[in-house]
């Protein structure tokens, strides 16, 4: 009501000295976000006699421009019969502020030579930075910089936005350079920026640098450090700074408690991230935050606690793809798999991020034939696959040793490019992935060709060659993997000396794994895992070093499980070292009586030797103590077909076939001695899995 009055008050007065009461309207007009009202101050401006004023028409473009009326502000532009800089810098304000980033380049390019000012260049750098159009942002920069123009806050903030968004270091620190030498790099605004490109570039330390060296620090400061820690760790870090950051006084907001759970996520720390979940509940803002209530759904269905997430997801006043599909994440990685396909299903919007949450559940729950299931029909809604989704898929060929599939799905990778490189979206671990899949096929030169032609390699692409040798019987070429790896200046982790010393167990080189088992802690400053030592009782057992691998066993520093002494027993059977046998079969008895493993080992030890009663009594300590031997089962793929068979089982439709072939293959092995002299004995040997045969996991 209050603006009509004034603008009847205005129009009736025909004596206005100038146009400045117009644009006091229009100003109002701007605050109050009327168009209505701008439209008619519009209308009165025509009538009046500053119809033609490049000054109140500058000004009609802002009204319209800042309103979002950005094809009005457009018109108004166009029909100025005469323009000055202001009327350029008005209209690019209003096209680089909603968007119209191509519109603002052809006015920009269309300002007459050498009437461009800082305002005009900084709404370029700032405009298109907003927008993502980070690499444009950064030529409109350094455009600015070549003509001599002075380089302010505004520029140096926007730039610092695109370099991050790029995640270009390089360009990022040229920039602060110069801004060390017009002083805006300690201003809060500035500092804060750099805090945040240093951040997302991976440099905490640089980022930690500029943050002790602000004077003054705002909300936005303390939220770009806690996120760089929080996305680069250490993590604990990110907790620090938000304890530093409450006894400063300085009240966090949404964006700050979101990444102090995610932080508490990554470090398993559930005692405070409730706490940070107490401060949550008492703020409603807070509680509707969409972010903040995904963030706290991931954090407890990371740390298992599946039945609180799902409490948090079923109350959250708003949800998205991004929190259903971490309810799915977390409901396969807590075994529920079925749930989780539930919740799959019953989603109205999927990502690819959704479908690989699920593969990776089905994977990681040993579900593999769901996984390979659930990427053909990805393939089939036309979703194209991430890096992530190779790499799960790869994963399950391995499991599966299914090398047709795994050699399709290299296929796939060829066709999407994938070269297998490091950078900011690194691609390198399907790489990895795709050599362990032909590792653990046996195609050992497979593997070996996608480790050559990979752009770059990581620890893990060592190790995965330097295992899968081993794995496949390879010893020394996998020594002289791990000799390699050592020349191109990469260090050894606990996984690299758990493949050396399987590839020393498996090619016989006692001294050598003796020497390479030493050096963990001496050279490398590892300290042996119970896998390590697994191994090395393995190699000595295999060697026949058994008092040597016995007391190994004893001075571990770490207790003993059945793995390590399954690896000697083992030994004593293949050795037929009885003495040695009953000694550590009661030792593994004693860790676990119900495991069927050491009696039927001990068993076949007496059987072999002929022993009948040792053979009937142990027979009778399992039954007293209800030990049951599952029996064994074995498959083999015959043209895509995969046949199952089980210990004495006779339910195969060509079973009359496959025993008869068996029988004259017996009759053929006898006279090579190939044959044990125990027959009819009806305890087979339990498959004993240990460290060095296992699979490992990078």
């Amino acid at each position: 009501m209050a603006i009509n009055v004034l603008v009847k008050q205005i129009v009736e007065n025909p004596n206005l000295a100038n146009s400045s009461p117009f644009a006091k309207l229009l100003d109002f007009c701007i605050q109050s976000n009327s168009v209505r009202h701008g439209r008619c101050i519009h209308a009165k401006i025509i009538k009046s006699r500053f119809a033609f004023e490049v000054f109140i028409h500058n000004r009609l473009v802002d009204m319209y421009g800042k309103c979002g009326i950005v094809g009005d502000a457009h018109k108004v532009f166009d029909k100025m019969p005469q323009r000055n800089i202001f009327s350029y810098n008005s209209i690019l304000s209003a096209l680089t502020r909603w968007g119209f980033l191509d519109e603002a380049e052809e006015v920009f390019e269309s300002i007459p030579g050498g009437e461009r000012d800082q305002c005009s260049w900084n709404s370029m750098v700032s405009g298109f930075a907003q927008r993502d159009r980070f690499e444009d942002a950064v030529e409109f920069f350094v455009g600015m910089h070549s003509e001599g123009f002075e380089l302010n806050q505004y520029a140096f903030g926007s730039v610092l936005s695109a370099c991050a968004g790029l995640v270009d270091l390089e360009m990022g620190t040229q920039v602060h350079g110069a801004m060390l030498k017009t002083g805006f790099s300690m201003d809060v605004y500035m500092g804060s920026a750099l805090v945040d490109m240093y951040a997302k570039c991976g440099e905490v330390e640089c980022a930690r640098k500029v943050f002790d060296r602000m004077n003054d620090r705002n909300r936005v400061t303390w939220n770009s450090l806690i996120t760089c820690y929080e996305q680069n760790g250490p993590a604990s870090e990110a907790v620090e700074v938000f304890v530093r950051m409450m006894n400063h006084g300085v009240d966090p907001d949404e964006v700050t408690l979101a990444s102090v759970v995610s932080a508490c996520a990554t470090l398993e720390a559930i005692r405070e991230g409730r706490q940070i979940h107490g401060l949550v509940v008492k703020n409603d803002k807070f509680r509707s935050d969409l972010i903040l209530g995904n963030a706290l759904v991931d954090m407890y269905a990371k740390n298992g606690r599946i039945n609180e997430a799902a409490v948090i997801f079923q109350n959250m006043p708003c949800r998205n793809v991004v929190s259903e599909t971490t309810m799915v994440s977390g409901l396969a990685k807590a075994a529920s798999v079925d749930a989780a396909k539930t919740l799959f299903t019953k989603m109205i919007d999927k990502n690819v991020v959704s479908w690989n949450a699920l593969m990776a559940g089905y994977t990681q729950n040993g579900e593999n034939e769901k996984a390979l299931g659930l990427f053909r029909q990805l393939k089939r809604e036309s979703v194209r696959p991430t890096h992530f989704t190779f790499g799960n898929l790869l994963n399950a060929c391995a499991n599966l040793a299914d090398l047709s599939l795994g050699m399709q799905s290299h296929t796939h990778l060829i066709k999407h490019g994938y070269c297998f490189r490091l950078g900011p979206e690194s691609d390198i671990f399907v790489g990895n992935a795709l050599i362990d899949m032909y590792m653990k096929c046996g195609s050992v030169d497979d593997a070996m060709m996608v480790f050559q032609n990979m752009v770059d390699r990581d620890h893990v692409s060592w190790n995965a060659v330097i295992v899968g040798y081993a794995q496949n019987g390879y010893g020394v070429k996998s020594l002289e993997m791990f000799k390699k790896m050592m020349i191109s200046g990469k260090k050894p982790d606990h996984v690299s000396m758990l493949g050396v010393l399987c590839a020393c167990s498996h090619a016989g080189l006692v001294e050598m794994g003796r020497y390479y088992f030493r050096s963990m802690s001496r050279l490398h400053g590892l300290q042996p895992w119970k896998d390590h030592y697994t191994c090395m009782v393995d190699l000595l057992g295999r060697a026949g070093c058994f008092e040597e691998a016995k007391n190994l066993i004893e001075s571990m520093p770490i207790q003993p499980d059945t793995a390590v002494w399954a690896s000697l027993l083992s030994a004593c059977k293949v050795h037929r070292n009885i003495e040695m046998g009953k000694y550590v079969a009661e030792r593994l008895l004693e860790i676990d009586p119900t495991n069927s493993g050491p009696y039927v080992l001990l068993s076949n030890m007496y059987a072999e030797l002929g022993s009948w009663k040792d053979v009937t009594g142990v027979r009778k300590l399992m039954m007293e103590r209800g030990v049951v031997k599952q029996p064994g089962c074995s498959w083999i793929e015959v043209q895509s077909d995969v046949h199952v068979f089980m210990v004495k089982d006779k339910s195969h439709p060509e079973s009359n076939d496959i025993y008869s072939i068996l029988k004259n293959l017996t009759e053929q092995i006898k006279p090579v001695g190939r044959v044990s002299a125990v027959t009819g004995l009806e305890i087979d040997e339990e498959e004993i899995d240990f460290a060095c045969h296992s699979s490992f996991e990078y």
